[in-house]
């Protein structure tokens, strides 16, 4: 009969969410087969024992790597603020934004598939993070990354751990870590006005256009006259370009200077910024707004329905 190890035992749990003691019980009649294991968990805990990897990790840290010119920008969801302090979940995270530099991983899936060991797990990133599913018990993920190798120089910025910024340029390196700073407190979308995603510049047009109708309707029943099609449509063109304006890493005020331009002070400074990438932790997932009450009034009656 094949041993049953500790690193066999958190695997299970990592992939089924079940006690640890569940899970060795299940390895043991298994015969350390793990998709028989797996198996008997689900026919014994039903849907318990996949919960885990439906979980919301809408918390986690970013992560940063740069050598030379080469760099990348990683982040990695856990579901709790708790486990974003955890030295082991910082360390695969690290590593993770290593192996992004290093070996240029086409896809999350790729990623996962290369080499490392950490806690007693492995042989690869993807055995690591289920091995510590397992171990510190909750779902963790990897969402997204950003590589950079076009040879030009990079700089970082991470405020805690929670956003992360990364630049491409070509000229004063301090000039770049304040432009990573700027990123980081001003979240602009794109270099210039012309770089604007254009389904961001629609929706702004039809904010605009939607806020006009309504000054519209206010002014009719106040029994002022209305605006010309011709004042409204500046009105509009005015919004969006007010926004386009704000949103644009070139046309912000600079955070340390208000009195000039991210540009201005670029050009002061002789350098160009080719990109940037920023991650805000999180952005854009939908968390689940936890109910305390009716979660302690679901497992009372999960207890009594089980007496």
């Amino acid at each position: 009969m094949a041993a049953i190890t500790a690193s066999m035992v958190a695997e299970l749990r990592g992939k089924t969410d079940a006690p640890m003691m569940e899970c060795k019980k299940a390895l043991t009649e298994a015969g350390g087969d793990m998709a028989k294991a797996e198996e008997l968990l689900r026919v014994k805990l039903g849907n318990k024992a996949g919960k885990a990897a439906s979980r919301i990790t809408a918390e986690g840290v970013i992560a940063s790597a740069i050598d030379g010119t080469t760099g990348a920008l990683v982040e990695v969801n856990c579901e709790t603020d708790f486990v974003t302090k955890n030295d082991s979940f910082l360390a695969m995270a690290q590593a993770a934004a290593r192996l992004i530099a290093q070996h240029d991983p086409a896809d999350i899936a790729a990623l996962g598939a290369l080499a490392y060991e950490q806690d007693s797990f492995g042989p690869t990133l993807e055995d690591v993070r289920k091995g510590l599913i397992g171990k510190i018990g909750e779902n963790m993920s990897f969402r997204r990354f950003k590589r950079y190798a076009d040879g030009a120089k990079l700089a970082g910025y991470l405020h805690g751990t929670r956003i992360g910024v990364l630049v491409e340029y070509e000229g004063s390196e301090v000039a770049a870590k304040d432009v990573a700073m700027h990123v980081a407190a001003m979240k602009p979308v794109a270099l210039s006005a012309a770089d604007v995603p254009a389904e961001l510049v629609e929706k702004e047009r039809s904010v605009a256009a939607a806020k006009a109708e309504e000054d519209r309707k206010a002014a009719e029943a106040a029994g002022k006259p209305a605006q010309s099609a011709e004042i409204v449509a500046k009105r509009i063109e005015g919004g969006v370009q007010k926004f386009l304006k704000e949103v644009s890493l070139f046309n912000q005020p600079f955070v340390k200077n208000d009195k000039q331009s991210v540009e201005q002070m670029l050009k002061a400074a002789d350098t160009q910024i080719k990109s940037f990438t920023l991650y805000v932790v999180g952005e854009g997932i939908e968390k689940k707004a936890d109910d305390f009450a009716a979660e302690v009034a679901a497992q009372v009656a999960a207890a009594k329905s089980a007496a």
